[in-house]
C-alpha cells in the first residue's frame, strides 16, 4: 500500500474518531497500535502476543494466523482492553476475511466475539480456553442458509430470559445473515447486572437480564469466591476473540452511561 493511500485511511480513521468523540463516544482502539490492550492466548502468559496474532495494519485491528505454522491447535485467544466497565454502550465494526485454519473447530468457522463482563487476563489459567464472561458472538454467513450474528454465548456464566434462568450455552439473536467480507456494526448496551441488549443497525436483535456466574463451572467458582459469594456480575473486562478464522475490526468505541 502506498504512503498516500495509508495516509487517506488514517485520516478517515481519525475523522471517525473525532466524530464519535463529539457524540460522547470514546475510541478504545486508536487505529495505530495495540496501546491499551493486553493479549491472552491459550498456552501463553497474559501479555504474550503469540505469533503476532493481534496486529494493527492499514488502520485496522487484525486477527491473523500466518505465524501458526498452518495449525491452530485450539490456541484460542482474546485481546483485552486494560480497563473494566459496568454501564455503557459499546460499538464495534467487524468483518471476516480469508480462510479458517484447517484444524479449527467447525463451529469456529467465520466466528469471533466480543466478551463483556469478563475476568482479567491475568486471572486466567495459562491453558484456559475462554475468559469467564458474557460473549456477544460474531458470526459470518457461510454462503448457504441462515446464520445469525450478535448471538449470546455463556462461558462460565448464565443469564435470565423473560424472568427465567437460562443455562444453555448459546442463545441466538433475530439478526439477518451477513455473507462475504462485508462490514457489520454491532452495538451492545450494558446496564451492570441488570440488562444487556444487542443491536444491529439500531434494531434490537437480542435482550437478556441478570448476567451471573455459573456456580457449576470451575473457573467461575474462583471468581464467585473472590466476590464474596455473589453470582451477579456488575462489570468487567471487554475483549475481542481469535478462534481460528481471520477477521478485522475497524471501530471499537464506548460511551459510558450513568447507572
Amino acid at each position: 500500500m502506498s504512503e498516500r493511500m495509508l495516509g487517506k485511511i488514517m485520516a478517515m480513521v481519525l475523522a471517525a474518531c473525532c466524530a464519535g468523540a463529539a457524540e460522547g463516544w470514546t475510541p478504545l482502539f486508536n487505529g495505530r497500535d495495540l496501546d491499551g490492550w493486553i493479549p491472552k492466548i491459550k498456552g501463553c502468559s497474559a501479555g504474550e502476543n503469540f505469533a503476532n496474532t493481534f496486529r494493527v495494519e492499514d488502520g485496522l485491528l487484525k486477527v491473523r494466523y500466518d505465524g501458526y505454522g498452518g495449525a491452530f491447535k485450539n490456541r484460542f485467544g482474546h485481546l483485552f482492553h486494560v480497563n473494566s466497565f459496568s454501564n455503557y454502550l459499546l460499538r464495534v465494526e467487524y468483518r471476516f476475511v480469508g480462510e479458517q485454519l484447517p484444524d479449527g473447530p467447525g463451529w469456529a468457522n467465520r466466528n469471533s466475539g466480543i466478551m463483556i463482563h469478563g475476568q482479567t487476563p491475568q486471572s486466567m489459567r495459562v491453558d484456559q480456553d475462554f475468559p469467564v464472561s458474557i460473549e456477544v458472538q460474531l458470526l459470518g454467513g457461510l454462503g448457504k442458509g441462515p446464520r445469525t450474528t450478535a448471538n449470546l454465548c455463556t462461558p462460565g456464566t448464565n443469564v435470565e430470559v423473560d424472568g427465567n434462568l437460562y443455562t444453555p450455552h448459546v442463545l441466538n439473536s433475530k439478526s439477518q445473515t451477513y455473507d462475504g467480507d462485508q462490514w457489520v456494526e454491532v452495538e451492545v448496551e450494558v446496564r451492570g447486572c441488570r440488562t444487556v441488549i444487542h443491536r444491529i443497525g439500531g434494531e434490537t436483535v437480542l435482550q437478556y437480564d441478570r448476567p451471573q456466574y455459573d456456580p457449576k463451572e470451575g473457573d467461575a467458582k474462583v471468581l464467585i469466591d473472590a466476590s464474596g459469594g455473589s453470582l451477579l456480575i456488575e462489570g468487567g473486562t471487554i475483549s475481542l476473540q481469535s478462534e481460528s478464522s481471520p477477521c478485522d475490526f475497524r471501530k471499537v468505541e464506548i460511551k459510558v452511561l450513568q447507572n
